[in-house]
């Protein structure tokens, strides 16, 4: 049987501890991604569209960009094994193939009596601009047996 690695516990983690991933946005991406959902708008799909809306070119899916987010509490901060209850965030500028996007989780309010963390995420461009800013509260795994390794701990991002 394979061994299941979970990320952090509720009580492992602490205000303060951080976690990001980097990633550039390719236009495979995003065919990806309109692929998979059938989300066909042209301002994604259609260079000529694209160039005559405020963007002047193709722009990814906010949705894949929020993606990067997700993948950081799911794979790094908490880590595996959470769950994620609610989110807010708010789209503040376009992300456009080529982009390098680096997303950021910091834990900002741990809940112990109700299991839950609550987190601020932020999404960058290679700019260092803002492209992305909110907020989630997750459900980070509960503790389990000691034959199940948890996942190594967050390093603080720069």
């Amino acid at each position: 049987m394979p061994r299941v690695v979970l990320g952090k516990t509720v009580d492992e983690l602490a205000v303060g501890d951080r976690a990001s991933i980097s990633k550039t946005v390719t236009h495979a991406d995003v065919h990806m991604y309109v692929g998979i959902t059938g989300d066909l708008n042209p301002l994604y799909v259609d260079e000529a569209y694209a160039q005559t809306t405020r963007y002047g070119e193709r722009i990814a899916p906010g949705a894949l960009t929020h993606g990067l987010v997700t993948a950081v509490i799911g794979t790094r901060l908490p880590g595996p094994g959470t769950i994620t209850e609610r989110e807010t965030f708010h789209f503040v500028r376009p992300v456009r193939p080529g982009d390098t996007i680096t997303a950021f989780v910091e834990v900002v309010e741990v809940t112990p009596s109700r299991g839950r963390v609550r987190l601020k995420t932020v999404c960058k461009n290679q700019d260092g601009e803002v492209v992305l800013e909110g907020e989630s509260t997750v459900l980070p795994p509960k503790k389990v047996d000691a034959g199940r390794p948890r996942a190594s701990g967050a390093r603080p991002s720069t």
